[in-house]
């Protein structure tokens, strides 16, 4: 049996009590009341005060073909598209590849500079995941966030990889991860302790039958180094539910 290369990868970043962001989340604080400044400078600090030391970390975080995220990530607008948004990332997007908005509300792709496509999926998680296996082609697809978008994908089985990078920091409240997700079965693939943050890497069950494994050389074409194009702190992917 051909085992494929492409796998379905969560990546995100948590506190010790298992929040992505905290609560009261507004377009002012897309990271909620998170002791910080409302844009996730205590949860990611671990990113930008000390990248060298977490490098192969820093860029995994880019190295991905496709991207799913829910629309509170993408942005603060709600309901219908009264409001024109093109999510938190400027005109030319940190992604370079397509990325796949969780919607109930439909509206046209929306390209944007520097290889970036936005296009909103109505029809839930698995169609989603679909359009973005057939964009990635033998790259992986990130399920970016927020966390209740990452809870569903884990709930439905869909997860071949989760990597957890968990910050010395509690916030008591917010958008946790894991939060209403059947029991999991994870195997501990990779750990390593840096000293603002420990990275776990875990295969899940549907990533183990499914034979998901690492390519064993990047595609230059799909896999992006941070040491190139590293984000600015207004860059971080911004909102969490």
């Amino acid at each position: 049996m051909t085992r494929r290369t492409s796998r379905v990868i969560c990546n995100i970043t948590i506190s010790v009590d298992g929040y992505v962001a905290g609560p009261d989340q507004t377009e002012g604080r897309p990271f909620g009341d998170d002791g910080g400044d409302g844009f996730g400078d205590r949860l990611h600090a671990w990113i930008f005060e000390n990248p060298g030391e977490s490098r192969a970390e820093v860029d995994e975080l880019a190295a991905y073909s496709a991207v799913i995220m829910g629309r509170n990530m993408f942005g603060p607008v709600r309901g219908a598209w009264d409001r024109r948004w093109n999510g938190w990332w400027g005109d030319n997007p940190v992604f370079h590849v397509p990325v796949f908005v969780l919607t109930h509300h439909a509206r046209e792709p929306q390209p944007m500079e520097g290889g970036t496509t936005y296009q909103f999926v109505t029809d839930g998680i698995e169609s989603a995941l679909a359009q973005a296996r057939t964009a990635a082609g033998d790259g992986d697809v990130s399920i970016l966030g927020g966390a209740a978008t990452i809870n569903q994908y884990l709930a439905a089985g869909l997860v071949d990889e989760l990597r957890l990078h968990i910050v010395p920091i509690t916030l008591g409240a917010g958008a946790r991860l894991f939060e209403g997700v059947p029991p999991l079965t994870l195997r501990q693939v990779k750990s390593r302790a840096a000293s603002s943050v420990t990275h776990l890497t875990y295969r899940t069950a549907a990533g183990t039958a499914s034979g998901a494994e690492p390519p064993e050389a990047a595609d230059d074409t799909r896999t992006r180094s941070l040491d190139d194009e590293r984000p600015a702190a207004d860059q971080v992917p911004r909102g969490s539910r």
